[in-house]
């Protein structure tokens, strides 16, 4: 594992000195870009290449993070933890997250580092708490400049307010609706380039945002790097926020960027991809996970994409998954390469070195290393990053720390393993009592659409057992409208059929109901064989066939969303005027008081045979 030392220059803010911003020679409109240097170490995978007798290689160092979705303050709950295992083979979690300390932890790692960059995989912003959601993602584009993020690639979270929202967002201007967030201090965009670079308009062939981003190091070596996102983004994202953009297939756009780096004369090239591979439970950050190795091999997708990217990319940065690994993959050629992702949520980042041909400006593959490293919680906040967090905290003080309900115990949901988790169950019931003058029988909610946990435990001064406006907003941030439809009996039990076959029959998707359904499930059994269709209830009895019901959604599952297409084919919606936002902070308002709080659901609904 790498020992990190640290880094000279300082992390780029929107706010630096304009000396210093030209230095940086960095321009969103442009798909070049050369700026300060940086220094690293090195790395771990093979394209051979022979250094040049007369000149030492060239060592430079990609730190990188992914997934972060906003969260400037630690998670609670499991979610805000990691877990490594120790010398004895024991595994040890830990809380971690936090931008703040990530600064401290980053500007160490590039200590003595002079050829240092910063990476994004994607997933930067959206599904955010609200101290970010509350102003559009616009303080967690801060906090990113304050990190001195040089280049990220877009992830599915950068489009849900879609691709108009995304290029404010890349490109400056205050939001069309809410306008400025400080109106003395207009949105002037990111300093750092998004790529996406297999991501067009419909029917069009430029890329949304730029494919690819160059950097010139001082002694004349350039670094290109690639920047996409998983053709399968539509399925994690609402259909009607991206109408009218297409996702492309990943080898083939990265192929064709390749060449086109390669014909610039650009022989060191890293892919920066919002893909990645799932091992079906928490990973520690520090076990290997390389081909042949002791601990998970990497999961698919990310697998067969970094084996058949061409063999002139280097390196491949991932993210979406949420979990750290760093592996090789043979390319092609039959040459090792290495593949990395980080934790979400701050909670880790990846140190990644490497040695470029100080003559041809290849990467010397065999000098690759790279390894995850935690942001625990205990880790010394930079005082620049805790100033800025809490200049956004003082904005948005009074909407978060509003009391919305009260609980009895832990509410698991994001960081709860279980197929039925306790948080999910009471947002569904929320649902199907927001619906119900649309005549809402029975609501369902798909696990990636609770984003956190709430906990017993105060988060800040509110106390124990309230739940406070942020903590509501951090679960449910989407703010998607709600869909009430029409299914029949069969379309139903279709619909719970699905969240084990099709794209989740590698990872199954258990629906959360709300109270009035049960369902079983036999993990025993493969596909959709797994679901007991003769064990759906609704309200005590069994589902009827040629029945119809009335079924509340949120608007990503009611266009087929995370592969429940059987809720395309509901009829007679109505909808789309009350959020999911909004459903859960009036549920608890309304079955929760300081006398009377709310107990977690008793696990009857879900049940599992293995």
């Amino acid at each position: 594992m790498l020992i990190l030392k640290a880094r000279a220059t300082a992390p780029r803010r929107r706010s630096v000195a304009a000396g210093v911003a030209a230095v940086m020679g960095l321009s969103l409109l442009s798909w070049t870009g050369s700026s300060v240097a940086t220094e690293p170490a090195t790395a771990s995978a093979a394209k051979p290449a022979a250094a040049s007798a007369r000149s030492a290689p060239v060592p430079v160092q990609l730190l990188a993070l992914n997934d972060l979705h906003g969260n400037l303050d630690p998670v609670d709950g499991p979610a805000g933890t990691v877990s490594r295992v120790t010398e004895s083979g024991e595994e040890v979690r830990s809380r971690a997250g936090g931008v703040a300390g990530l600064a401290t932890l980053l500007k160490g790692a590039r200590e003595g580092q002079p050829n240092s960059l910063t990476v994004g995989a994607g997933d930067l912003i959206g599904g955010s708490p609200l101290l970010s959601a509350n102003f559009h993602d616009e303080p967690t584009i801060d906090a990113l400049e304050e990190l001195g993020l040089d280049v990220a690639s877009v992830g599915n979270h950068e489009f849900d307010e879609g691709p108009d929202e995304l290029l404010r967002i890349a490109h400056g201007g205050c939001h069309p609706d809410d306008g400025c967030a400080v109106p003395e201090e207009p949105y002037d965009g990111a300093d750092f380039p998004y790529l996406a670079a297999n991501v067009t308009r419909k029917g069009g062939t430029e890329p949304l945002l730029p494919p690819y981003w160059i950097k010139t190091l001082p002694g004349g070596q350039r670094i290109g790097f690639i920047g996409l996102i998983t053709r399968n983004a539509p399925d994690a994202i609402s259909a009607a926020r991206i109408r009218d953009v297409e996702f492309h297939d990943e080898v083939e756009t990265v192929d064709r960027y390749s060449r086109k780096l390669s014909e610039m004369g650009v022989t060191a090239q890293t892919v920066i991809l919002h893909e990645g591979g799932e091992h079906g439970g928490s990973i520690p950050y520090n076990q290997d996970c390389n081909e042949g190795g002791p601990a998970a091999k990497l999961g698919q997708p990310i697998r067969a994409l970094a084996g058949s990217f061409t063999p002139d990319v280097d390196m491949v940065v991932s993210g979406h998954s949420h979990e750290p690994y760093v592996c090789t993959v043979a390319d092609p050629a039959g040459d090792p390469r290495v593949v990395t992702q980080a934790a979400s949520f701050g909670r880790t980042y990846t140190d990644l070195r490497f040695a470029l041909d100080p003559e041809t400006g290849d990467v010397l593959r065999g000098t690759v290393e790279a390894a995850n490293h935690p942001v625990l919680t205990a880790t010394p906040q930079d005082p620049a990053m805790a100033k800025l967090v809490g200049t956004w905290r003082e904005r948005s003080a009074e909407l978060e720390n509003k009391p919305v309900g009260y609980i009895t115990a832990d509410l698991p949901g994001r960081g709860s393993s279980a197929p039925e988790r306790p948080l999910g169950l009471v947002i569904a019931d929320g649902h199907v009592e927001a619906t119900r003058g649309n005549g809402a029988e029975i609501a369902f909610i798909q696990p990636g659409g609770i984003r956190a946990d709430i906990t017993y435990r105060a988060s800040g001064e509110e106390g124990d057992g309230v739940v406070t406006y942020a903590e509501a907003f951090r679960v449910a941030p989407f703010e998607t409208g709600l869909v009430t439809l029409t299914l029949t009996g069969d379309q139903l039990v279709e619909a719970l059929r699905q969240g084990f076959s099709g794209v989740n029959e590698g990872r199954s998707r258990f629906l959360q109901p709300s109270a009035a359904l049960s369902y079983a499930v036999d993990l025993r059994r493969e596909g959709d064989a797994r679901l007991d269709a003769a064990s759906v209830r609704v309200a005590g009895e069994r589902v009827a066939a040629d029945r119809e019901y009335r079924v509340t959604v949120s608007e990503f599952l009611a266009e087929g969303g995370d592969g429940f297409t059987a809720f395309k084919d509901g009829t007679d919606r109505q909808g789309g005027d009350v959020t999911d936002t909004a459903a859960l902070v009036t549920y608890f308002q309304s079955v929760s008081s300081p006398e009377s709080p709310l107990s977690p659901p008793a696990p009857a609904r879900v049940e599992v045979r293995q």
